[in-house]
């Protein structure tokens, strides 16, 4: 069976200020660097195969952090990994959403990627992980919108919410009946230990 692990990037300056960023290309922060350097130290003793990302640099910023740490391991950009595309709600907030187009925006015709092409993407991601690295364990590092989406295909039964924090740990053990989800949105990584 494959094991894949999910990471979310790190921080953006558009994460913390609530813009949608879908297909724009937004750097990671300071703290985005820092997270990962945290996702990076906590990853480091465990054996990866291969590494994916998404080509966004605020994910791929994050893989190659990650990957400073797993000399040796392949290191492969895939555009089908990248965040949801958010039309012409890209670069805009939760309250200019609403005065633009009003509370009930997200029933609007706004150019969002469509949910079947962002499942089919994803999974045609799947499908060809499991031929190429069957029985491996599989790091893909990319997006909130799209891990939630994916997840929920992957794992229909669990119970996840849609938020995935920036820089947290899922993992998936891809079986032939069904998939396990044995760990789910953690952050341990960037809990603060106190000094003492």
């Amino acid at each position: 069976m494959t094991t894949i692990g999910f990471i979310r990037h790190g921080v953006t300056a558009w994460n913390k200020e609530g813009r949608a960023q879908g297909s724009t290309d937004v750097p990671l922060d300071e703290e985005g660097i820092q997270m990962a350097e945290q996702a990076a130290k906590r990853m480091q003793d465990e054996e990866w195969d291969v590494i994916y990302t998404s080509p966004l640099i605020r994910a791929k910023k994050t893989a190659e952090i990650i990957a400073d740490k797993h000399r040796g391991v392949d290191f492969i950009l895939d555009k089908r990994l990248g965040e949801i595309g958010g039309g012409i709600i890209e670069g805009t907030t939760e309250d200019e959403r609403i005065a633009k187009w009003g509370s009930d925006w997200r029933n609007l015709e706004l150019g969002f990627e469509p949910e079947d092409a962002i499942i089919s993407r994803g999974m045609s991601f799947i499908e060809e992980v499991k031929k190429k690295h069957s029985g491996k364990r599989v790091l893909v590092v990319s997006h909130g919108g799209f891990i939630s989406r994916l997840l929920n295909a992957l794992v229909p039964d669990g119970e996840f919410t849609r938020d995935i924090g920036n820089t947290s740990v899922t993992i998936v053990e891809l079986q032939d009946h069904e998939n396990v989800c044995h760990l789910f949105n953690c952050m341990k990584h960037l809990e603060v230990k106190e000094v003492q």
